[in-house]
């Protein structure tokens, strides 16, 4: 009798179902390769990419441009992120996410992956695009501590309910004494923004 009871009980109000959580991986198409790269070179991608440097410098002394940039600082990462803000708009955005990328593999990292993470948090759906890069050690002499260069880098697009939220670029640094210090992050910066003074 009490499965009978429990059946209709279920039957009327159903648990709630497990959260959202998929991860896939994805692609670009060589047409959206080259869109990316002649955005970095055209008048609209230099200008972003000059004001995201500019506002990034402008966050360290304490000065918030838009669109608002924030410095990110622990003992082994570092990194800053974008907010979704004017002037940037959707298209700008994606094409950012991926130029950055693009600077990644200009500097000798080779990206490592590029997935998207879709989850139900509260009832809100997050989709976080990254892209994951870690410096070459294919060519490596092991009996010399290895060049980590930055360290590993993550960049990430994060869109709630299918807009725009944020980027985030992060620099994780090797503690292991296999590895060569991190070359500092504010050459990192230096080097990812160099053709946009």
């Amino acid at each position: 009798m009490a499965s009978f009871i429990d059946d209709i009980l279920g039957k009327l109000f159903p648990k709630k179902s497990a959260p959202m959580n998929v991860k896939e991986n994805f692609s670009q198409s060589e047409g959206e390769k080259d869109m990316v790269a002649n955005w970095m070179e055209s008048e609209e991608g230099l200008a972003t990419l000059k004001l995201i440097n500019k506002n990034y410098h402008f966050k360290k002394s304490g000065i918030t441009g838009s669109p608002e940039v924030h410095i990110l600082n622990s003992p082994y990462a570092n990194g800053f992120a974008v907010s979704f803000e004017s002037p940037l708009d959707e298209k700008t955005f994606s094409h950012l996410f991926f130029a950055f990328g693009r600077r990644m593999l200009d500097l000798g990292y080779h990206r490592v992956s590029l997935d998207r993470k879709m989850e139900e948090i509260q009832e809100n759906v997050r989709t976080t695009e990254k892209q994951y890069f870690k410096p070459p050690l294919s060519s490596t002499d092991f009996s010399q501590k290895i060049d980590q260069m930055f360290g590993n880098v993550s960049i990430e697009k994060v869109n709630i309910n299918d807009k725009p939220s944020f980027l985030k670029v992060l620099v994780t640094v090797y503690s292991d004494h296999l590895y060569q210090n991190a070359k500092p992050f504010d050459q990192f910066i230096d080097d990812l923004f160099q053709t946009y003074p």
